[in-house]
């Protein structure tokens, strides 16, 4: 497959130099050189697939032969398809592939070296910023937004104006850990975090846990301590808590 060996990651900034190498590559083939990645995939030869190189450049082959591979192996016979059905639509299928396979490729090597869970975290972290290759192909790169932020905002004026233990960006709703999990601007946002206090057992703030606030009272609270999870929070359009919910029925 790749007539020039290539040094082995072995590293989270390695295998992660790794990922961003053959994904260029893939983007080239898939844009930039898309008429000879297009001539290349004959449908008349035999099961080709598209390779991306740590180097930054591509290559379509025959699979490799030894089993099992030394590495994942991408989609195969892409070629087939390459007449039947259009352009547009053909390289997005193939964008798609490419993704699964650069991942695949990626934890490979992080299994094979024995990754453990903060490593892996901070892997897929640094893939999750660079946006896919089927979203450079169709032209849909999505711009980055917090994956909580529309947990239940309902878009009410109140919900960013009272969130005060989060960054103005975020919704009314889901307080979770970001301190590992997000990159190093929301470490600032932590020390904020700090202070908060669980308006039920009395609890201070602790990092992998899942908040919600009131929108009543404005009171945070643990989401075991109201018995509410992040699935459920996801479907309520105004949280009340315990407290406020027992008021509002006497009155």
């Amino acid at each position: 497959m790749e007539g020039v060996p290539h040094p082995i990651p072995r590293t989270v900034e390695e295998v992660f130099n790794d990922f961003r190498g053959r994904r260029s590559g893939l983007i080239k083939a898939l844009t930039t050189d898309v008429d000879k990645f297009y001539q290349q995939c004959d449908p008349e030869k035999e099961n080709l697939c598209l390779y991306g190189l740590p180097n930054e450049t591509w290559e379509v082959n025959l699979p490799v032969e030894e089993v099992p591979p030394e590495l994942p192996e991408p989609a195969l016979g892409i070629n087939f398809a390459r007449d039947g059905m259009q352009e547009k639509d053909w390289l997005s299928l193939v964008a798609v592939h490419s993704d699964s396979w650069l991942l695949a490729v990626a934890f490979y090597f992080g299994a094979r070296f024995s990754f453990g869970k903060n490593e892996r975290k901070r892997l897929f972290r640094m893939i999750n910023e660079l946006p896919t290759i089927f979203e450079v192909v169709t032209g849909n790169v999505k711009q980055p937004t917090d994956q909580y932020a529309n947990h239940n905002s309902s878009g009410k004026s109140k919900s960013s104006a009272k969130v005060s233990c989060q960054s103005e960006s975020e919704s009314k709703v889901v307080k979770m850990s970001a301190s590992k999990d997000e990159d190093e601007s929301g470490e600032d946002e932590e020390d904020d975090e700090q202070g908060a206090t669980c308006g039920a057992c009395g609890d201070s703030y602790g990092t992998d846990e899942f908040w919600i606030c009131c929108d009543i009272c404005e009171r945070w609270f643990h989401g075991k301590c109201v018995k509410i999870t992040p699935a459920k929070a996801e479907h309520i359009k105004q949280y009340k808590c315990p407290s406020c919910s027992s008021k509002r029925a006497r009155v």
